[in-house]
């Protein structure tokens, strides 16, 4: 007995031990990829969870969202609300999907197998959520050297070329995405700290600035062009709840090494509060200082604070926010590309990724372009969103079949690796989409239109079409298998 409990609760070490050989990955690296994670490495409670959440809407492409949604004309307060409203919209779906992580221990590309097929999970999307992944990375990561080109302008006195800021700051950033998820917990803990009082201390700055038009009263005061007007306001809320729903398949990743659902629930939701409201208020709060002028938030804090010290914040803290949150969407996008290529372990799929980031981040106008990608984004996002809630909450009742995720002769397998029904509704739901007027905030019209023909369609065909019928029911647990044989197995299975 004594033994068979030191195997117990050692499996994790072991079972990482055999994946660094079965993927020749370095050692003193993340091990796990598409494989679920086991019970004694679940240790995260809820404060590293909103750490890690927070410090990843902390963060200068959030803060630049919300500059953005005021220049292009909304008032203050439209602006912010825009913002919030928009994460709060996808944070629904997302936070239902995060449950995945907590229950199974599964990234969130594998769990999409459960409603999109074995094959379809690779090609739909995670393809998509990896392509999504590299932009993110690069919009951060220029975002971050708008705000160190413009601190080093003001503090040196020299003008750096913004591309060789953004690809040295890229490069930086991929170290802690290769090491993994232990890395980034770490660092995070360290940083979120020192972030909010710096970000705290320089909107204090803007907001007691003698400059014209700083003063809270007139800020808030401030309609912009467009005030509340609906086509613009949609517009920015559809956007930023596209971004935020891209990253509905990467909710389990963020969570499989937590304890409970509780922390889950309590980490994530205080996170997407606290960080969101920050940042949409600092950014906003820039560009209505300035009438809608500049859409540098950094440049803004730099004009009314010249300040060797002060600089010097403004510049710890974009690195911070870059290098703890930024590898998020490396990490995420190698663990989406490593269910697309089983056969490649999680630190070669990250470095994939890395070198299309690094290399995108040297284009200047991505940060221009982010309504039109985002609405790229979330046509793709929104249907297959609709798909996997109707799939996990109301088909599957909450529950899966792990051990079928990887088994080419189980029911996840549907028709040739593909579910049908999920393919034919994420189509029709694109089609939704780009058929809807802005106003309409599509990104949620096509979402609920796609999980109600896809509940529907498949109801209707589960007794007719037994491979699609064979997965439309609560997935059934090995309760005779321990969990580390579980574990053991599906290393076995993993390479599809």
């Amino acid at each position: 007995m004594a033994n068979l409990t030191a195997v117990e609760e050692h499996r994790g070490t072991i079972i990482g031990e055999k994946l660094s050989r079965k993927y020749h990955q370095p050692k003193g690296v993340e091990q796990f990829g598409i494989e679920p994670i086991p019970e004694d490495l679940k240790t995260v409670k809820w404060y590293d969870l909103f750490v890690i959440i927070v410090n990843f809407l902390l963060n200068p492409g959030m803060i630049l969202i919300g500059t953005l949604a005021v220049t292009a004309g909304l008032g203050f307060w439209a602006g912010v609300t825009a913002v919030v409203l928009g994460i709060v919209i996808a944070f629904g779906a997302y936070i239902v999907m995060a449950t995945l992580g907590v229950d199974y221990g599964l990234p969130g590309q594998v769990s999409t197998r459960m409603s999109y097929g074995i094959r379809g999970a690779k090609w739909i999307p995670s393809a998509v959520r990896t392509i999504s992944s590299i932009y993110w990375f690069a919009f951060q990561t220029l975002a971050g050297a708008l705000g160190i080109v413009a601190v080093l302008n003001a503090w040196l006195g020299v003008k750096f070329s913004l591309i060789t800021v953004s690809l040295v700051f890229a490069v930086l950033q991929v170290a802690v995405a290769l090491v993994g998820y232990d890395t980034l917990k770490q660092l995070s803990r360290v940083a979120f700290p020192l972030k909010i009082v710096i970000l705290a201390y320089l909107l204090y700055l803007l907001m007691t600035s003698d400059a014209p038009n700083h003063a809270p009263g007139e800020v808030f005061a401030y309609t912009g062009t467009a005030g509340w007007k609906w086509a613009v306001f949609s517009l920015w809320v559809g956007s930023v709840a596209s971004a935020w729903l891209s990253m509905i398949t990467d909710a389990a990743d963020f969570c499989r090494y937590s304890s409970t659902r509780l922390d889950m629930w309590v980490g994530t939701m205080s996170a997407a509060v606290v960080g969101t409201i920050f940042s949409a208020f600092f950014g906003a709060y820039a560009a209505a200082a300035t009438l809608g002028k500049v859409a540098n938030p950094f440049e803004v804090v730099t004009g009314v604070a010249s300040g060797g010290i002060t600089l010097f914040l403004v510049l710890l803290v974009i690195a911070l926010d870059n290098w703890t949150i930024n590898v998020l969407n490396l990490y995420t996008g190698g663990l989406s590309l490593s269910n697309i290529f089983t056969r490649l372990g999680r630190f070669w799929t990250t470095l994939i990724v890395s070198v299309a980031g690094v290399a995108l981040s040297i284009i200047p106008g991505l940060v221009n372009g982010y309504t039109d990608f985002m609405n790229a984004f979330g046509s793709l996002f929104a249907p297959i969103a609709g798909v996997l809630i109707a799939d996990y909450v109301f088909i599957k009742c909450g529950h899966i079949d792990v051990l079928a995720l990887f088994d080419r002769s189980g029911p996840y397998w549907y028709v040739g690796g593909f579910n049908p029904v999920a393919v034919a509704w994420t189509a029709l739901g694109l089609a939704v989409f780009w058929l809807l007027p802005q106003t309409a905030v599509p990104i949620i019209a096509a979402a609920v239109i796609t999980a109600v023909g896809y509940y529907v369609t498949i109801r209707a065909l589960a007794s007719r079409w037994p491979a699609v019928g064979a997965a439309a029911r609560p997935g059934r647990q090995y309760e005779d298998v321990s969990a580390a044989d579980v574990d053991l197995e599906l290393v076995e299975h993993a390479a599809l």
